[in-house]
């Protein structure tokens, strides 16, 4: 597995594997067999996981760590914007983690504005704190916004940027791809860490997935990425594709997801709008009182379902 140097001890390596599905807001995988997974991950040299407040994943990731010898670094985020929230995340992850240094803390703000930085100036200057008296490794930024990324470029207290970018530009707000493209290059010169998030666009680009590995891998500065998985055989595959190996078909077919993967509004909907407030990509609205899904918006992230007081979104 490649490791790359990140500066101030970091070493991680180039697969990041994404807690993200693994949890209640997609397969809901107890944590056991979770830990099961990453622990698979950690014996083939990933020792990096990307994780977040509202995953629901520190249980899974904790279980696995207390089973590894080996150094792991964690990456998580808050959507905090107060100094409390932010302090009560922090000592969520630490309690949950079973650990006092937390490596890397993001500004969870997929959707926020280029004022992201004034909004959550209170969380943001926690985190720097944090930094300061070695509670937290790196402050970071998760974003699906360009603006917002080539903002972070100028932010001199940000060391890491964790954008949304794929061959297709799927998921990308407020911008274009080749406007993703241009602000992680501005990151990458102002001396910011990068990795990047949905390159296999939340599922839609499984069909071919060396050449949105290889697209990824290719942009200047963009050295890691983050996949989501929650089973071995996605580990094997995505292993496979970064060491520029063959994959078996049979594989290849297992883990390429179904035609039918997608969201899916029940009957149960009551139109109250509540999903449509929470989804990063603007990809749920409301037609004649039920909420409808936009197919070439939608990432498959999943951040809507916990919010819906009918429990009428599901992910399948």
């Amino acid at each position: 597995m490649k490791m790359l140097d990140w500066g101030k001890g970091f070493r991680v390596s180039e697969l990041c594997f994404g807690a993200l599905p693994m949890g209640p807001l997609q397969k809901n995988l107890e944590p056991e067999r979770g830990a099961e997974v990453l622990l698979s991950a950690f014996e083939r040299g990933v020792n990096f996981v990307d994780t977040a407040q509202s995953y629901r994943t520190y249980e899974h990731i904790r279980r696995a760590l207390d089973q590894w010898d080996e150094y792991v670094y964690i990456a998580t985020k808050s959507n905090a914007t107060t100094r409390e929230d932010m302090k009560a995340a922090v000592s969520e992850a630490q309690e949950a983690l079973g650990r006092e240094r937390l490596d890397i803390f993001h500004l969870h703000a997929a959707r926020v504005d280029v004022d992201v930085f004034d909004v959550r100036r209170e969380a943001y200057e926690y985190l720097q704190e944090c930094r300061e008296e070695g509670i937290v490794g790196k402050i970071g930024i998760s974003t699906h916004s360009a603006p917002v990324v080539a903002r972070a470029a100028r932010e001199s207290e940000l060391d890491l940027v964790y954008p949304i970018i794929n061959r297709t530009g799927l998921g990308i707000l407020s911008g274009t791809r080749a406007d993703m493209e241009a602000a992680i290059e501005l990151c990458h010169d102002a001396g910011k860490n990068t990795y990047a998030m949905k390159v296999f666009g939340g599922g839609n680009l499984l069909a071919d997935r060396r050449a949105a590995l290889d697209y990824v891998l290719s942009l200047r500065g963009m050295d890691v990425v983050s996949i989501g998985m929650v089973h071995e055989d996605e580990l094997a595959v995505n292993l496979a594709l970064l060491a520029g190996d063959e994959v078996d078909g049979e594989l290849w077919e297992r883990t390429a997801g179904g035609e039918s993967k997608g969201l899916h509004i029940l009957w149960l909907c009551t139109g109250c709008g509540t999903c449509i407030e929470h989804c990063p990509n603007y990809a749920l609205s409301l037609d004649d009182g039920k909420c409808v899904v936009d197919r070439d918006r939608c990432i498959l992230c999943g951040y809507c379902a916990p919010h819906c007081p009918e429990f009428a979104i599901r992910m399948v």
